[in-house]
């Protein structure tokens, strides 16, 4: 059986359990060999940017804006608006402290489903975005769930659902997304996890055929979870260099790249919200035993 726990502040779930396993990154507890936190975060949300804006900064309807790498909705307080065994929903709207930020009225609804069903065991995260403002709005939306994965041991492997004959790579350079694709790192549709993979920050995807990937464990052939982020056009992975954990991350769109000329609706993928309508999308991880 599956449950979960979440934490108000960011909306962020913080741990996922199976039959009492834990399969979350644990955050700030877990340490290196110094006793050095690895990465103190759990699964944050990514709004009303994926990524970075180049130099922190972006121009919005001809006025200047700074955000901070991934938004700042990760680190608001959130309402709880509904709780029961299988099912947890918040809500953020934006307040004079966003407007200096991001120049638009919204809300952002993030509810957590538990589908225990038949041994399912599947958690489907749910993203809602409402342009409560009078024009339209401009923003980027992601997730970025840890889950626990010893990679440095070269035994785990990414299986994509479908054949890969598109799908494109890339890397970042100063947290900004380069110009020209990396040459492939598919082996036989499969992503191998080796320990220097993220030595260079996040691998971010694009052109990608399949709404599903198989995290695998080679050494015994055993399925870790399979992550269904159908809707989002594009994919991430990263971790820090030695980290016992892997994130996979279903973004709408990416970090500005390294040539933008900072215009926020130049951003590739921004989407755009006409006042009053909503923006839906959500991702699914079902854990194997």
């Amino acid at each position: 059986m599956l449950k979960i726990e979440t934490s108000s502040h960011g909306a962020e779930l913080t741990s996922i359990k199976l039959d009492g396993i834990e399969k979350l990154h644990q955050g700030n507890s877990v340490v290196d060999e110094n006793g050095k936190t690895y990465w103190g975060r759990h699964a944050p949300i990514l709004f009303p940017i994926v990524g970075k804006l180049k130099d922190n900064k972006t121009i919005i309807n001809g006025n200047q804006y700074e955000m901070t790498q991934h938004g700042f909705a990760r680190d608001m307080e959130f309402e709880e608006i509904f709780k029961d065994e299988n099912n947890i929903k918040y809500v953020v709207k934006s307040n004079e402290e966003t407007l200096k930020k991001f120049p638009f009225k919204f809300e952002l609804y993030v509810e957590y489903e538990i589908n225990n069903k038949d041994d399912a065991n599947e958690l489907i995260t749910k993203y809602v975005v409402v342009n409560k403002d009078e024009k339209d709005m401009l923003f980027g939306l992601g997730g970025h769930p840890a889950f626990i994965c010893d990679y440095s041991n070269e035994n785990y492997e990414l299986e994509f659902e479908n054949k890969e004959d598109r799908i494109e790579f890339y890397k970042l350079e100063n947290g900004l997304i380069k110009i020209n694709p990396i040459k492939s790192i598919l082996n036989d549709n499969k992503i191998k996890l080796t320990k220097d993979i993220f030595d260079e920050d996040a691998i971010i995807m694009k052109h990608i055929n399949s709404n599903k990937v198989i995290l695998k464990n080679i050494a015994n052939n055993k399925k870790i979870l399979e992550f269904d982020f159908k809707g989002f056009p594009y994919l991430a992975i990263w971790s820090k260099k030695g980290a016992p954990f892997v994130c996979i991350e279903p973004w709408q769109n990416h970090t500005d790249s390294v040539n933008s000329d900072g215009n926020f609706d130049k951003k590739e993928d921004i989407i755009k919200l006409k006042s009053n309508q909503k923006f839906e999308c959500s991702y699914i991880v079902k854990f194997e035993k």
